[in-house]
């Protein structure tokens, strides 16, 4: 398990571009990303409530959603999502609420819930969407859009950083929306 990019952009675009490093930083998130702070920073958030605490602060995706996009006929790489950290060897959409990431030497994320899909995902790749966000067999709703986080543990993340899971004690609850 390893980070495979890192990402961020200052700007709320939708695409972040991925950089050598990030900074992560305890209870407010990447360091210079426009979604950084204690209280909501997504804009369609911040009209419904300003003053909410931001428990989207570190988005992550997991870098095995690309091949399953490709063959779907969808080019998409790290930070086209707007991840700031894309993973490897982990499936984040399956882990409990409150499981603890460890990034590299220092840095400790834990999950919040799963990063709801919206249309700006077909202003990104026309159709995108409904790949991201569809029903299973079993008629149950699939968000593939990643996982959302905040900053336990400040420290600099960089790709080809390990990556280490700690799930939380007690029964566990799946990821829901955030």
């Amino acid at each position: 398990m390893r980070v495979e990019s890192v990402n961020h952009d200052s700007r709320h675009n939708f695409s972040k571009p991925p950089v050598p490093e990030i900074m992560l930083i305890e209870g407010l998130g990447v360091e210079g990303d426009a979604h950084a702070g204690a209280t909501v920073q997504h804009l369609h958030l911040i009209e419904v409530d300003a003053a909410a605490p931001n428990v989207r602060q570190v988005h992550l995706i997991q870098s095995e959603l690309f091949a399953v996009l490709d063959a779907a006929g969808y080019q998409v790489g790290p930070g086209d999502l707007g991840e700031n950290v894309t993973t490897s060897g982990v499936d984040l959409l399956n882990l409990p609420t409150g499981t603890e990431l460890h990034l590299g030497d220092t840095a400790v994320v834990t999950l919040t819930g799963l990063r709801n899909p919206c249309s700006q995902i077909n202003k990104f790749r026309k159709g995108l969407l409904k790949t991201m966000l569809h029903k299973d067999a079993a008629g149950e709703v699939v968000r593939l859009t990643g996982v959302m986080s905040v900053v336990n543990h400040g420290g600099t993340v960089r790709p080809g950083d390990q990556l280490k899971v700690v799930y939380p004690d007690g029964p566990h609850e799946p990821l829901d929306l955030v």
